[in-house]
C-alpha cells in the first residue's frame, strides 16, 4: 500500500467497517483533537418495533384480582385467630368468612386464567421448592379447606375444637399465602417485577394486612359489634398500611429509572389512587373508635387501596415488559458497573504485586 492509497476518507476504495468511528472531520478543542459525533441519540427500539420481553399472558381482572384476593384472604386468617383469642365473636366469625370467600374467588381467578381446571390440577403432580408456583399451588390447596372449616363452624357453632384447630391452621398458611405471590411475579423477567424482589414481599404482606383490617373495621355495623370490637381490626390496618408504604418508598427508591411505570401510565394512576386511599383510610381508622359510620368507610378505602395497588403493579410491570429502555438500560448500566469493577480489582492486584516486589 503506497501513501497514494490514503484519502482523508479512509483507503481508496475501500468501505468502512463497523468499527469506524463516525463523526465530522477533527476539530481542535483545547490541546487535544475532538470528533464531533454526528449519530443522533439511540432509541430504545427493537425490530419491527416489537418489546425485546414477551410479556405474561396474563390477564385482568383474573391476575391482579387472584394477587389482592390472596393476600385479603391471608390477612384475614390472622385476624380471626387474633379475634378468638381475644373474644371477639362477631370479628372472629366476619374475619374467618372474609378469608374463606377471598381464597376460593383467588383459586377461581387463577383457574380462570389458566382457561381449565385440569391445568391447576396438573400443577399438583409435584412439589418444587424452587417453584413459586408449586409452592403456592399447595399452599393454597391446604389452606382453602382450613379457611373453609373454620368459617363453617364459626357460623354455625358446631364442632369448636376442630374449628379452633382449622383456625389455627389457616392462621399459620395465612402469611405464605399472602406473601408467595410476591415471589411468583417477581421470578419473572418482568423489569419493573423482578427489580423489585426484595421489596415486593413486603408490600405485599403489608397490602393483605392493610385489606384484611378493612374488612374486619366494616364489623362495626354489625349486629352485635361492641365498642371495642374492631380495636384489633383497627392495629392491623395501621401496621398494614404503614409496612405497605415504606417498602413501596424503598423499593421505588432503590430500582430507580424501571420504577417509572410505578409513576407513570395506567399503572401510576393505580398506585396514586391506592396511595390515597391507603392515607384516607389509615385517618379515618385512627378515628374509627368513635364512630362506626367513620370506621365502615376507612374499612371500605383500605379495602379498595389495598386492590388500586395490586391493579397498579400489574400494569406497572406489563408496561415495563413492552418498553426496551427498561430492558436495555439497567443491562448497560450493570455491564458497566462491572467493567469498572475489574478494573478496580486489576488495579489494586497490580499494586499489590509491586509492593511485593
Amino acid at each position: 500500500m503506497s501513501q497514494t492509497d490514503v484519502t482523508r476518507q479512509g483507503l481508496r476504495g475501500k468501505r468502512p467497517d463497523r468499527e469506524a468511528v463516525t463523526g465530522s472531520p477533527r476539530r481542535w478543542r483545547g490541546k487535544h483533537r475532538a470528533e464531533r459525533p454526528m449519530v443522533p441519540p439511540a432509541e430504545f427500539t427493537s425490530y419491527y418495533g416489537k418489546p425485546i420481553l414477551n410479556p405474561p399472558v396474563w390477564e385482568s381482572p383474573d391476575i391482579p384480582g387472584y394477587l389482592f384476593l390472596g393476600g385479603l384472604a391471608g390477612g384475614a386468617s390472622l385476624l380471626a385467630a387474633g379475634s378468638d383469642l381475644t373474644g371477639r365473636g362477631v370479628l372472629a366469625r366476619t374475619a374467618k368468612t372474609g378469608a374463606f370467600a377471598a381464597g376460593v374467588l383467588s383459586v377461581a381467578a387463577l383457574i380462570h386464567d389458566l382457561g381449565r381446571p385440569a391445568r391447576f390440577l396438573n400443577m399438583m403432580r409435584m412439589f418444587k421448592v424452587t417453584s413459586p408456583m408449586s409452592v403456592g399451588s399447595w399452599l393454597l390447596t391446604g389452606y382453602v379447606p382450613a379457611a373453609g372449616t373454620a368459617a363453617l363452624t364459626a357460623l354455625t357453632g358446631r364442632l369448636p375444637r376442630l374449628g379452633a384447630a382449622a383456625t389455627a391452621g389457616s392462621a399459620l398458611l395465612g402469611p405464605g399465602v399472602a406473601a408467595y405471590t410476591a415471589a411468583l411475579i417477581s421470578d419473572t423477567a418482568v423489569p419493573a417485577w423482578h427489580d423489585g424482589y426484595r421489596e415486593m414481599p413486603f408490600v405485599f404482606t403489608g397490602s393483605g394486612l392493610m385489606a384484611a383490617g378493612g374488612l374486619g373495621l366494616l364489623t362495626a355495623v354489625l349486629p352485635g359489634a361492641g365498642p371495642g370490637e374492631t380495636e384489633p381490626a383497627r392495629n392491623l390496618a395501621l401496621l398494614g398500611t404503614a409496612m405497605e408504604t415504606a417498602a413501596f418508598e424503598r423499593m421505588e427508591r432503590r430500582i430507580g429509572m424501571v420504577a417509572e411505570p410505578y409513576s407513570a401510565g395506567r399503572g401510576g394512576a393505580y398506585v396514586k389512587a391506592g396511595k390515597a386511599l391507603a392515607a384516607l383510610g389509615a385517618a379515618g381508622a385512627a378515628l374509627s373508635g368513635r364512630s362506626r359510620t367513620a370506621a365502615a368507610l376507612s374499612g371500605a378505602a383500605l379495602l379498595a387501596a389495598s386492590a388500586a395497588t395490586r391493579w397498579g403493579i400489574y400494569h406497572a410491570g406489563m408496561a415495563s415488559a413492552s418498553d426496551p429502555k427498561y430492558t436495555v438500560v439497567p443491562q448497560r448500566q450493570r455491564l458497566k458497573e462491572r467493567a469498572q469493577s475489574g478494573q478496580a480489582d486489576g488495579q489494586a492486584a497490580g499494586g499489590t504485586e509491586r509492593s511485593l516486589m
